[in-house]
């Protein structure tokens, strides 16, 4: 195999594969790239199984071929590079020669017969602007469980219809829930399925190179899969059955705030600085005409900020992880946002203020107890 590419192509679409490139893996073929040629074209793919990647970049293909080459390696080589073209050469004996300028460098590859084989991608079953599912990661993913032995948690439900898309994550503690109205009218009845929070971080990589263009997604019994141009991501789905989310979602509030966003956010990120280190806590207490944000940790020190509210009802004071409220603070964009709460001992509930009528976005925290 012999071809000659730019390589600030090379290094764009080789960036691209090192969030699924297997980094510690007793498989050694997982850390590597494969390599392979068509008539104008490098093919690049990358797997660790769970996660698959493929995309290209134009070259001048002098022979074609196919093989691997460690990908950590490759990329950090190339990107010190000059900008100018880059001519590989993969040998017989899997040693891949790269030349540029007067910088000349061997390294040493694998034979592709061991790399994995992706599955191929069956018929598309919605088209989906990039843009518009980047945006419904953005304000869940943070949701997402950490516990891994709570592995149903460890995604997102995507749910799809032919008017819009739903997408849910929870960890137990609270929950964010995006409904973005979409025509997806070729859907062929509602599809749902959980998505791992890894594709969804590969997902957020592509829209931030080009967020304008539009995902094909399609799916079969075991994997996900999301193409955008040349460029073609897949996921194994996570099995299990996702929590009954609309059951956590309050039917009702009491009571409710408008606030200034960043305000609000700047108001905690001060006093979270005298929360708890492990549980993060701190209080809100809801009182006529004012919000006091407060904390205190008792051989350090403490914290108050007052923000006026909008607020005649009686005094509440609510126990929050501050850190739970902070997440939806810098995901959201409205400059103001809805507090609705009902007592001392109910979820609360975040909502952007005047949010954009194709959109619903609701955060659901449950309360700490102070």
């Amino acid at each position: 195999m012999e071809f000659s590419v730019s390589k600030s192509d090379l290094v764009r679409e080789l960036g691209l594969t090192q969030g699924v490139v297997e980094k510690k893996t007793t498989i050694p073929i997982l850390s590597n790239i494969l390599v392979e040629t068509d008539d104008d074209k490098v093919w690049l793919t990358a797997t660790d199984l769970e996660l698959g990647i493929r995309c290209a970049c134009p070259a001048r293909i002098k022979k074609s071929g196919a093989g691997t080459i460690p990908a950590r390696r490759l990329l950090d080589y190339v990107r010190l590079l000059p900008d100018a073209e880059v001519q590989v050469k993969l040998g017989d004996n899997q040693w891949a020669s790269l030349v540029c300028g007067r910088s000349r460098t061997r390294i040493a590859g694998m034979s592709r017969e061991s790399f994995p084989e992706l599955p191929e991608m069956p018929e598309v079953l919605a088209h989906i602007p990039l843009s518009a599912l980047a945006q419904v990661i953005g304000r869940t993913i943070f949701a997402i469980s950490a516990e891994e032995s709570r592995f149903t948690l460890n995604g997102a439900l995507l749910i799809l219809r032919d008017n819009g898309l739903v997408m849910v994550a929870t960890d137990g503690h609270r929950l964010a829930l995006v409904e973005k109205q979409l025509d997806l009218s070729g859907l062929p009845g509602v599809y749902r399925a959980l998505l791992p929070k890894k594709a969804m971080n590969e997902i957020q990589k592509l829209a931030s190179d080009d967020s304008s263009k539009q995902v094909e997604f399609s799916g079969n019994e075991n994997h996900l899969f999301f193409r955008i141009d040349k460029r073609l991501l897949l996921s194994r789905k996570l099995t299990g059955n996702f929590p009954d989310y609309e059951r956590v979602l309050p039917k009702e509030h009491a009571h409710t705030l408008v606030i200034q966003r960043e305000e609000f956010k700047a108001s905690i990120e001060r006093v979270a600085q005298f929360a708890d280190e492990r549980s993060r806590s701190i209080r809100l207490q809801v009182l006529p005409g004012e919000l006091k944000v407060h904390s205190s940790i008792s051989d350090t020190g403490e914290s108050e900020e007052t923000i006026p509210v909008d607020y005649n009802g009686s005094s509440i004071e609510i126990g929050f992880n501050a850190q739970y409220l902070l997440d939806f603070l810098r995901s959201a964009d409205q400059n103001e946002v809805e507090f609705h709460f009902k007592d001392a001992n109910s979820a609360g509930e975040l909502r952007p203020h005047e949010a954009p009528a194709d959109t619903v976005y609701r955060y659901v925290v449950m309360p700490m107890r102070i």
